[in-house]
């Protein structure tokens, strides 16, 4: 079964083509003196185009591993079907060959089962990418490590001084933004991934749970379940679970709350839902593809290097 061509829009851009980033709110600490800004500014500026170049490649990693999820979606979908309306199905010749329906419907309960394992361990890989995405994007900062006064400064990650932001009293890093601008433009672009993998979250849990009625062993997912092992641990880290339900945040509008207590996947879905299903991986309707060859280019245009 081939899906068809998407119809869905790339969500509507609300910001002007070319923005001035928002100051963060955030208190910086009083600027540090000359001496020391000298020293920040060539560790500050290699770790941003770090952290911003680690961001493009993320993409391109997701990019990868989306279509390979979806590949293996429509593989497993096809599988299913062919098991779905075997009993109905006009083998011809075939017809007369003892147990033919039944050894094909075993090869492709089998086949099905491989192709969960394969879009299970995308899913995987994509989470990584979203959490490595999230690191990168809280990672904009760099702090001074040791005394300002050392002629052989070195910088860090992490703060050792309560008294330093990491922003070096909010100076311009290259030419006009400061640190909390990079992080406000890299905050946006990790939202819509973040968005959209809990989207994915939740086509992935409908389609591993896909199985025909005739077969005994049943799968039954649940929203709540950990789809592998240390999977919470990595949606904690994207914001994408709550300790206080003990399960994953839902999907939902922005206007509206969903409760996942009750929500389980059902076995059978029939063809034209399970075409939905793969149109809505393939749209990536919370990624807006012009927003982020935007923000890469004025991104790279502040720091004076091409990311794409």
């Amino acid at each position: 079964m081939e899906p068809r061509e998407s119809h869905f829009q790339s969500p509507i851009v609300t910001k002007p083509p070319f923005f001035t980033p928002q100051q963060s709110s955030s208190p910086s600490s009083a600027p540090a003196p000359s001496s020391a800004i000298r020293l920040w500014k060539p560790a500050a500026q290699r770790n941003v185009r770090n952290q911003w170049s680690k961001l493009l490649a993320l993409f391109q990693d997701w990019c990868s591993s989306s279509s390979s999820a979806r590949s293996h979606a429509i593989s497993l979908v096809n599988s299913f079907l062919s098991q779905k309306y075997m009993n109905g199905m006009d083998l011809g010749v075939l017809s007369d060959m003892p147990n033919i329906r039944t050894k094909a419907c075993q090869k492709l309960f089998k086949q099905q089962e491989l192709y969960r394992c394969k879009l299970l361990s995308c899913y995987k890989d994509m989470v990584a990418i979203v959490t490595r995405m999230v690191n990168s994007s809280r990672s904009m900062r760099c702090y001074l490590k040791g005394s300002r006064t050392s002629p052989l400064a070195q910088f860090s990650c992490s703060s050792q001084n309560d008294n330093d932001s990491g922003d070096a009293g909010g100076i311009p890093v290259f030419t006009f933004w400061s640190i909390a601008a990079f992080e406000e433009l890299a905050s946006e672009v990790v939202q819509m991934f973040t968005s959209e993998l809990n989207l994915k979250r939740l086509l992935v849990l409908e389609l591993l749970s896909i199985s025909d009625e005739r077969v005994l062993q049943e799968i039954e997912l649940h929203w709540s379940d950990e789809f592998y092992e240390g999977e919470f641990d990595d949606l904690s880290t994207c914001n994408l679970y709550l300790e206080e339900a003990c399960e994953p945040v839902f999907p939902s509008l922005r206007s509206s709350r969903s409760s996942t207590s009750s929500m389980q996947s059902k076995h059978q879905a029939d063809s034209d839902v399970l075409q939905v299903y793969l149109t809505t991986w393939l749209a990536e309707v919370n990624i807006d593809r012009c927003r982020l060859d935007e923000i890469f280019a004025i991104v790279g245009e502040e720091m004076h290097v091409n990311l794409s």
